[in-house]
């Protein structure tokens, strides 16, 4: 195991892991790890806090990209999914409005494109995010690529963070996805930066990808200076009709040890709990906040898969609340 291992629950902010470093973590005893952790934790955050977002679909379906986790490919012609166009402003800020009313205090849009096109549709997704502003919520969007002036202008538009996710590590990326590159992904998350909005990228782990694969996305991710804001981290939904369907069920102390290592080498991230949380446990889910997910998407839906039940999070909530 490498010495610097010993320097993992330190104080300073790293980009210099090394992926044996990184994959080292990952094999330490479990509650080492979630000690390590939840040292990192607690000196950067209030443990205590648990932020709420909510996630909206806003344009659903026809994506030209064939990921093959997403039910929302256009290639993946089996799936059980009715494309919807992209919605109106006003429909999704009262939308947000209620999810505000509810709880949450982030808002995320997705929008199943490749890429963002210039026109109505992105003059519509600015309008709903100063909406989402004017809300005195944070307000995040997901749209794939993007140039340097759409950026620019989501940024003026009062956007907070912007999803795109790296999904796994360098290597098996080629067996997941076929119509982007890595490359192109990185490339996005240098223009999202350069317009000076805060990076949410995180990944999916249970689609056949190996130890080292899950620690190479970490590495990437804390490689980058400074480290994305915020961090999801999903388990797979295997939606039928797409090529993940027979995809077996992510076994909970497989996120927990996930959240734990995004923990340690992303100290000040906020590490989200994503897709993937409505099969885990109250005391599953407990356990990755207490190695180090500070926050958890609140809702019926994720996009097109589903989420914790509102009683589920309403129980979740109180167990987590001040006892007597």
């Amino acid at each position: 195991m490498p010495d610097s291992i010993a320097r993992a629950d330190a104080p300073e902010i790293r980009h210099d892991w090394a992926l044996d470093e990184v994959e080292a973590l990952f094999a330490l005893p479990l509650l080492t790890l979630i000690g390590r952790a939840n040292t990192a934790h607690q000196r950067h955050h209030d443990p205590a806090a648990l932020q709420k977002a909510s996630l909206l679909s806003v344009k659903t379906g026809g994506c030209p990209e064939d990921c093959a986790y997403c039910p929302q490919s256009a290639h993946h012609r089996q799936v059980d999914l009715t494309r919807d166009r992209l919605m109106e402003p006003d429909t999704v800020i009262a939308l947000a409005a209620r999810a505000k009313a509810a709880g949450a205090d982030r808002f995320c849009m997705g929008a199943a494109w490749r890429e963002v096109r210039d026109g109505a549709d992105f003059d519509a997704v600015v309008t709903m995010v100063r909406g989402v502003r004017a809300l005195d919520m944070e307000a995040c969007v997901t749209l794939g690529m993007l140039k340097p002036h759409q950026a620019e202008r989501l940024a003026e538009a009062g956007l907070t963070a912007y999803n795109h996710n790296l999904d796994t590590g360098p290597d098996f990326y080629s067996e997941i996805i076929g119509t982007r590159t890595y490359a192109d992904r990185l490339r996005t998350l240098e223009t999202v930066r350069a317009a000076g909005i805060e990076l949410c990228c995180g990944g999916i782990i249970g689609m056949g990808e190996t130890t080292r694969d899950r620690a190479a996305l970490l590495h990437v991710l804390s490689s980058l200076d400074p480290h994305p804001e915020s961090v999801p981290i999903n388990a797979l939904v295997a939606v039928e009709g797409t090529p993940l369907a027979d995809r077996p069920p992510v076994d909970p102390l497989e996120m927990v040890r996930m959240v734990a290592v995004a923990r340690i080498t992303m100290p000040k991230a906020m590490v989200r709990l994503s897709a993937g949380r409505a099969a885990l446990s109250r005391e599953a889910q407990i356990l990755c906040m207490v190695a180090g997910a500070n926050s958890i998407f609140y809702g019926d839906t994720l996009l097109t898969t589903p989420n914790a039940a509102p009683c589920e999070d309403v129980a979740l909530l109180e167990a987590l609340a001040p006892a007597g």
